[in-house]
């Protein structure tokens, strides 16, 4: 089985538009995302790599998940791609090329991508994806070049 996680970034601050690259976490995103990140880690849900748009709220977010769940900040990979808008194809492939001894990826980054990649990695999802949401899909395959859309059970 292969599990990906979905984060979309915690909330951020609600100005700084004009450079919306650099935007920071509100104090309440910070909250949300250790909420979250202890909760899973509790659950004994383990990321073996992580992946993050550069952007400075995605970035930031992924690394209280990787502080909260024992991860190395340092081994967090930056993906442009996330922050500049793969599309669905573009996302699967990133998937599809992962190396196999891995189980559970994490990624961090922006809606409304990251609503999108739910939409259509799972069989059937019409939630919404606010501030900090974390969709875990779980794929029952043993590779990652054999997870295409609507293949995924909703964790």
């Amino acid at each position: 089985m292969k599990r990906v996680f979905l984060i979309r970034h915690a909330k951020s601050v609600p100005y700084g538009y004009e450079d919306d690259f650099n935007r920071d976490l509100k104090e309440r995103g910070k909250n949300d995302a250790k909420l979250i990140s202890k909760e899973l880690d509790k659950q004994g849900i383990k990321a073996e790599a992580m992946f993050s748009s550069p952007a400075k709220r995605a970035i930031k977010t992924a690394r209280i998940f990787a502080y909260n769940m024992g991860f190395k900040k340092k081994n967090i990979q930056e993906l442009e791609i996330l922050y500049e808008g793969a599309t669905t194809s573009e996302f699967l492939d990133i998937i599809n090329r992962l190396p196999n001894d891995l189980g559970t990826v994490f990624f961090f980054g922006h809606n409304p991508d990251f609503q999108n990649y739910t939409n259509r990695l799972l069989n059937y999802y019409d939630g919404d994806m606010p501030t900090c949401a974390t969709i875990g899909i779980d794929f029952s395959v043993e590779r990652w070049d054999k997870i295409s859309t609507r293949t995924g059970k909703l964790k």
